[in-house]
């Protein structure tokens, strides 16, 4: 590992080991531009939260969830706000039985988390070590998250009417309400979020209040609270929308300090 953080190439041979651990203090606005591993890439959070980019999909990633990233997969990743991470990277000789070919969220469980921490140890016995890391592929365990991908229109219209809501995801104006500010009425707004994003406008809309809401919920703020602030009266409406949009609860997504994440 160089004093950067970044890995230096990898050598499981010269290594001696299955999984290398690498840090990583991301403050505000830190970015690592596209780039993929000739091994698999454990990103576990640690503080704050992490965005993984790839062409499958977008991923944010509070301390309560790790994201599988399989070798030769191209994507960045990005703090959103201050944010640390922690990286295993796993020579794929080394986990003949993980065959995920996309990436996959996994929860970050307490072992899992110490495990990580503990391979980063220079005084483990080369058996200690090995135990250890059949340990924490052992702990893998898949979570039902989807991608919080947001696509952005192309069409200035349309995207007039993205950009505000992105702004201010709590505006409840329908797409007939935005005419005048958009230049255009509601049904080319509407034909032109279902072309251009693949969505319709409401799924899009949601879309983006899930991916403007986590950034809060990272933050500890009450789902009643979160739920306000992009949009929802209720905090069990939001809660059915959270749960639509990513596959799981808000709460099961960020547990708090008391709740043990899934199992």
């Amino acid at each position: 590992m160089s004093r950067n953080g970044r890995l230096r190439p990898y050598d499981a041979a010269a290594h001696g080991t299955a999984i290398l651990v690498g840090h990583f203090v991301m403050p505000r606005g830190t970015a690592y531009l596209e780039h993929r591993h000739q091994v698999h890439q454990l990103a576990c959070p640690t503080r704050g939260l992490v965005r993984v980019r790839t062409e499958c999909g977008v991923w944010l990633l509070p301390p309560s969830r790790a994201l599988w990233i399989p070798a030769q997969v191209p994507h960045t990743t990005e703090s959103a706000g201050d944010a640390v991470m922690r990286s295993a990277y796993v020579d794929p000789a080394g986990c003949p039985g993980i065959a995920w070919r996309e990436p996959t969220v996994v929860s970050a469980t307490p072992l899992l988390r110490a495990l990580v921490d503990h391979l980063t140890r220079a005084d483990l016995t080369a058996d200690a070590r090995s135990r250890a890391e059949q340990v924490l592929l052992d702990e893998l365990r898949p979570l039902p998250v989807t991608s919080l991908h947001v696509p952005r229109p192309r069409d200035p219209r349309a995207r007039t009417v993205a950009d505000a809501l992105t702004r201010d995801p709590a505006d409840p104006r329908p797409l007939a309400a935005w005419g005048t500010e958009a230049g255009a009425g509601a049904r080319t707004l509407a034909r032109l979020f279902t072309a251009e994003t693949g969505l319709t406008f409401g799924q899009w809309r949601e879309r983006s209040r899930m991916q403007s809401a986590m950034p809060h919920l990272a933050a500890g703020l009450p789902v009643e609270a979160v739920a306000r602030r992009v949009g929802y009266a209720s905090a069990s409406s939001f809660t059915a929308a959270f749960r639509r949009v990513v596959g799981i609860t808000p709460r099961a997504y960020f547990p708090g300090p008391d709740t043990a994440p899934p199992r």
